[in-house]
């Protein structure tokens, strides 16, 4: 059957839109190749938070990051000069003071005329642009005057040398052309010897920025998981010492002085980012002691320890928070024999944690839920230590948790 002719029209129509819209993703692409290609200058600038001020303002900024970028461009022109001087005292020898001062007259003009090409040229060929082709001439341009400033620039650069007494002429040309052929050769070699240093110094740049951002953000993380373990370890203990207080309890003045103490210690000693372990040992201790003024005597309590050396450091409350779980996933839900067993040992900067409590038969599945304390501290482990282990082993009236970090592994 044939189809009405609007129908026709209606499906050419699509299938035009459809092949320019394929068009514009290919375009599209092929632009974001090319941007990606000419923007590591750019990348850089941006990193430093420039990219963000006012057209003045930005101005200023981009001419302040070129002016850091001098040294290198210095550098890489000695480099050539050096490199250059070498070849020409190998190839010609003889007149060694006149050939110093002819490479280092070209090297002046040779490193300006790199800075100007990758500093401002390059850069500004690569900005983003309405339309693709518009870019495209732009490099076609950018191309022509490379060349004329490799061989043009050079040779008047060469006979403003002559005319100062400045650059004196050792080799007689037979043409102009020849004379041109070899200034070019010069020109052309160094645009892609101050490019490829270049690359290699910007790419390691940016690989040490992208490192200290890493850093950065690892300890912004770091800081704000103690933000949050102190607060979390805080309200527990905040819990007991309300329990005692509702019951009117004799203990309840005790327990706020220990609270005191831990919280000078918390305020005082664990804002660092170390603390020796015979520090840790003692909030340890101190907060064991908080939670048994909610225990009669049938709680049992084992807690031992074995380091060859007490001024050994770790993160501040590194330890705490398999203790606090201890007491109120494990102990606060036995009813019948409870216990906390917990040994500590440090041989040969291997630390072995080994925490280990009573739960309720037939319950211990609760306990392999990991709260926020466990959470962080998984997480903190994974940020500070490449070498450590944090196992949990569930029984019918019984629940360990086994920590081991080579302490030298730290990151």
């Amino acid at each position: 059957m044939r189809q009405p002719p609007f129908r026709k029209a209606i499906e050419s129509e699509n299938e035009m839109t459809v092949f320019v819209s394929n068009r514009s993703v290919m375009v599209d692409r092929l632009q974001s190749f090319i941007y990606r290609q000419t923007a590591s200058i750019d990348l850089l600038w941006e990193r430093s938070g420039n990219c963000y001020l006012e057209a003045p303002n930005r101005l200023m900024a981009k001419q302040a990051f070129i002016k850091k970028q001098l040294p290198l461009y210095a550098w890489i022109g000695l480099a050539y000069l050096v490199i250059w001087l070498i070849h020409n005292l190998v190839t010609f020898p003889g007149s060694i003071s006149v050939r110093v001062l002819n490479n280092i007259w070209r090297a002046v003009y040779i490193t300006g005329a790199n800075l100007f090409f990758y500093e401002y040229l390059f850069p500004w060929v690569g900005h983003k642009r309405t339309y693709l082709i518009y870019n495209i001439l732009l490099a076609l341009l950018s191309a022509v005057i490379v060349l004329m400033m490799c061989f043009l620039g050079l040779y008047i650069w060469r006979q403003l040398g002559v005319g100062l007494h400045i650059y004196t002429p050792l080799i007689n040309y037979p043409s102009l052309e020849k004379e041109m052929a070899a200034q070019t050769y010069y020109g052309i070699m160094s645009v892609l010897f101050f490019g490829v240093i270049r690359h290699f110094y910007n790419y390691f740049r940016l690989q040490a920025s992208a490192q200290q951002l890493r850093i950065e953000k690892q300890e912004a993380e770091l800081n704000y998981l103690k933000s949050q373990t102190n607060p979390h370890f805080l309200f527990n203990t905040l819990n007991n010492i309300y329990s005692l207080a509702r019951e009117k309890s004799d203990l309840a003045p005790e327990s706020i002085l220990r609270l005191s103490k831990i919280l000078r210690f918390m305020l005082y000693e664990a804002g660092g980012p170390y603390i020796a372990i015979g520090q840790e040992l003692k909030i340890i201790s101190d907060y064991i002691a908080l939670e048994q003024l909610r225990y009669d005597d049938s709680l049992r309590i084992d807690f031992n320890h074995d380091i060859e050396d007490a001024r050994q450091s770790i993160p501040p409350l590194l330890l705490i928070p398999l203790v606090e779980n201890a007491f109120k996933h494990g102990v606060s839900e036995t009813r019948s024999q409870p216990f906390v067993s917990i040994h500590l040992s440090v041989s040969n900067r291997q630390l072995l944690y080994v925490v280990k409590n009573s739960v309720e038969e037939g319950n211990s599945e609760t306990a392999l839920k990991e709260q926020i304390g466990i959470s962080n501290l998984r997480r903190q482990l994974e940020l500070l230590y490449m070498d450590y282990a944090l196992t949990f082993e569930k029984g019918n009236t019984s629940f360990t948790a086994r920590l081991t970090i080579n302490l030298s592994s730290h990151v």
